[in-house]
């Protein structure tokens, strides 16, 4: 199972994200995490320990990765590099596991239109295809908002796509957005999580605001998730209403998905 994640900034992806690796390690599927958004904060939801981390640097930040696998030095434009470059070593080289989950922090590159054409994205693309297409594992990506930095190349292999929205407009609006991108990209499957739900008014503004998406669930609004990243600790850890929720996410994800 490959599964996307993504959303406005702010609206809890990384907290879907973090939590949902977590439960399903729990109940044994093996996985690949995958921290595709420039704030890089899925070890945090993890609660992976900072010592772990230590000398763990982005994909995207490796100048001399990039330069060694694509030929050409990071930011280079106008040269010739290897559009292929092998990428199916790095997720057991670069990353670190916590509780069942292993974890790989991609890092982003500066985004333009398309995104740029350079040795470091194409070196990203190869990885996200590779990661879609030809791992075993369960991988989950905590992404962007923005969709620019695939392709149909990257997105063939993928099974599940959730977009988190919070009950306001805006948060709606960009799932919107986010929505016309991955049908462009031939995306089939796009689903919404509604987080930080405090009432049935709040439940009711996400699911007649975005009626043309299928719903997995909802995550209860709880200021003890909201102090768990102030912390700097993961909320599976100390929210029983965050398990419960995700519980049943993961729930309605194997009944919509058979093959899950």
């Amino acid at each position: 199972m490959k599964i996307a994640i993504s959303g406005k900034g702010g609206v809890g992806k990384t907290t879907l994200a973090g939590a949902l690796a977590r439960y399903l390690a729990e109940n044994g599927k093996r996985i690949l995490a995958i921290d595709a958004d420039a704030d890089s904060n899925l070890a945090s939801a993890l609660g992976v320990p900072k010592d772990k981390l230590e000398g763990l640097t982005p994909i995207a930040e490796m100048n001399n990765l990039i330069e060694e696998r694509t030929g050409a030095k990071k930011g280079s434009f106008g040269i010739f590099f290897k559009l292929n470059p092998k990428v199916d070593d790095l997720p057991e080289r670069f990353s670190v596991d916590h509780k069942g989950v292993k974890l790989l922090i991609l890092g982003s590159v500066p985004q333009a239109g398309g995104g740029c054409f350079c040795p470091e994205n194409v070196l990203l693309k190869g990885l996200i295809r590779h990661l879609f297409l030809q791992r075993d594992d369960t991988v989950i990506v905590d992404m962007e908002a923005g969709l620019e930095h695939l392709g149909r190349g990257s997105t063939k292999g993928m099974d599940l796509f959730i977009v988190v929205v919070e009950p306001g407009q805006r948060s709606l609006q960009t799932a919107r957005h986010i929505k016309k991108l991955a049908y462009d990209l031939g995306i089939p499957k796009i689903f919404i999580v509604g987080n930080k739900v405090a009432s049935e008014k709040d439940q009711r503004i996400i699911t007649e605001g975005l009626s043309d998406m299928e719903l997995l669930g909802f995550i209860p609004f709880d200021s003890q998730i909201m102090d768990a990243d102030r912390d700097g600790v993961s909320p599976y850890d100390i929210n029983s209403s965050l398990k419960e929720a995700i519980k049943e996410i993961a729930n309605n994800m194997e009944k919509k998905i058979p093959s899950f």
